[in-house]
């Protein structure tokens, strides 16, 4: 991979963060296309075994991609071209791989056409000739009830393949849903050194957007702040995956301020002294996602920290994660992790709630899910609850706990989010986490910096 790269570097008055490396388009690419090699030929083997799946087909038409071949594409490829279908066949006895297209293409370097046309003009034909020449013992479509990523095959194609299929082998359809979610799960070594620097960016846009770089006092709304985001990442040549949001929580003397549920936040609000300022912030980069929850206090003139109370409850947030990510462990469900977690808080004497997901190939992505904001009782079946959490695995630490600062005379939410990695060896913050209040403006030191 060429050395060639494009060196941002994100100063606040004098304050630098860190460099960051961003690849163009070419080099992005070229790790794209390294990454899926890795992918279908190290780790989907392992995966066809561990779900006893022998063959996988994968089937989407241009535009209307299935989630999980929208994951397979080679960096070239944008969409699915007319009808693409993939077949992988494992031979575990012979430890093979076969990945095909029954397509006019080859997709990437990695699936190879498997249909000529000319000799064979209907490409549901030559699919079942390849499934009869392998003759699995189960073929792996993508339909589920339980997981939205591994629903992915239209009634459409579905009635096609099956009215095609010989009889003989009909029995033997079932759904790929374990397989599909762990494809999309599952990280590998390489991806979770590049995930590291996603998060860095991440972090280093919320910091340049919570300083006096981006927000005037008095002057700056929470608007502008999201529009501004919006923006450096657009300069950044990223993306991101949903719009960002900010909002303040803040003294009753100033504006009275109550609990907002995710749907009625007020969409702009003026910044003022005093203020808590809270982000909700992710970006898109080499197919991976982030998503970032943090806090600032704007400071007032007379002030160099922030207040006590506000210190302390971010501790109190903090602690709320620790219970979060201890329970973590390999074969609990979702809903398990949720109420240890939760019982254990409040007996600590916390007022928690906790919404973890998935994170990864999507933002909102496939795996086990950690309650939700509306379902701090757990959740049903068909959102994931009897998902166990598997190793080599992201997910937003997402949860908030109600704090009560009598000094405003009303309760407030400390909201936090951050990337956490669980692997063979337990849990770790992918980047580490925010264990201080960001300060609007910076402090500088006695020498002036």
């Amino acid at each position: 991979m060429t050395k060639q790269l494009i060196i941002l570097f994100i100063c606040v008055q004098g304050y630098v963060l860190n460099a960051q490396q961003i690849l163009n388009e070419k080099e992005r690419a070229q790790v794209i296309d390294e990454i899926l090699d890795d992918r279908f030929n190290n780790l989907l083997p392992e995966l066809m075994d561990a779900s006893g799946l022998d063959m996988w087909v994968v089937i989407s038409r241009e535009y209307h991609e299935d989630p999980v071949m929208k994951t397979m594409l080679p960096a070239t490829w944008l969409n699915a071209r007319r009808r693409t279908i993939l077949l992988f066949y494992r031979d575990k006895a012979k430890n093979t791989i076969e990945k095909l297209a029954v397509a006019r293409y080859n997709v990437g370097k990695n699936i190879i056409s498997a249909w000529d046309k000319e000799k064979e003009p209907n490409q549901w034909a030559r699919l079942m000739q390849l499934i009869s020449e392998r003759n699995p013992k189960k073929i792996g479509l993508n339909f589920s009830k339980d997981h939205n990523i591994a629903d992915g095959l239209v009634k459409t194609d579905y009635e096609e393949f099956m009215s095609n299929l010989p009889k003989n082998y009909t029995s033997k359809v079932t759904s790929a849903e374990q397989l599909a979610v762990r494809w999309i799960e599952t990280r590998t070594e390489r991806e979770m050194v590049i995930y590291n620097q996603l998060v860095d960016i991440t972090h280093d846009i919320i910091a340049e957007a919570f300083s006096e770089k981006v927000i005037t006092p008095g002057v700056t709304t929470t608007s502008d702040v999201v529009w501004w985001m919006r923006q450096k990442v657009t300069d950044l040549g990223l993306e991101t995956w949903f719009h960002p949001t900010i909002d303040v929580q803040r003294t009753q003397n100033n504006e009275k301020s109550e609990f907002y549920s995710f749907a009625d936040k007020p969409e702009d609000m003026v910044i003022l002294p005093g203020d808590l300022v809270h982000c909700d912030f992710g970006i898109t980069y080499l197919r991976l996602n982030t998503d970032c929850q943090e806090l600032a206090y704007v400071l007032k003139p007379e002030e160099i920290s922030a207040p006590d109370f506000l210190v302390n409850g971010l501790k109190d947030g903090n602690k709320v994660q620790d219970f979060l990510t201890a329970n973590m462990i390999k074969g609990r469900t979702g809903n398990e992790i949720l109420a240890k977690s939760l019982s254990q808080a409040k007996k600590a004497g916390l007022r928690p709630s906790i919404y973890t997901h998935p994170l990864g190939s999507y933002g909102h992505s496939a795996g086990t899910t950690i309650g939700m904001w509306d379902s701090q009782g757990g959740v049903m079946k068909d959102d994931g609850e009897y998902y166990p959490l598997n190793p080599n695995t992201v997910y937003a630490i997402e949860l908030n706990t109600t704090i009560n600062i009598s000094e405003w005379n009303r309760d407030i939410r400390i909201m936090l989010e951050e990337a956490g990695f669980y692997g063979e060896d337990g849990f770790r913050y992918v980047n580490g986490r925010q264990t201080e209040l960001l300060l609007i403006p910076r402090v500088k030191n006695n020498q002036g910096n």
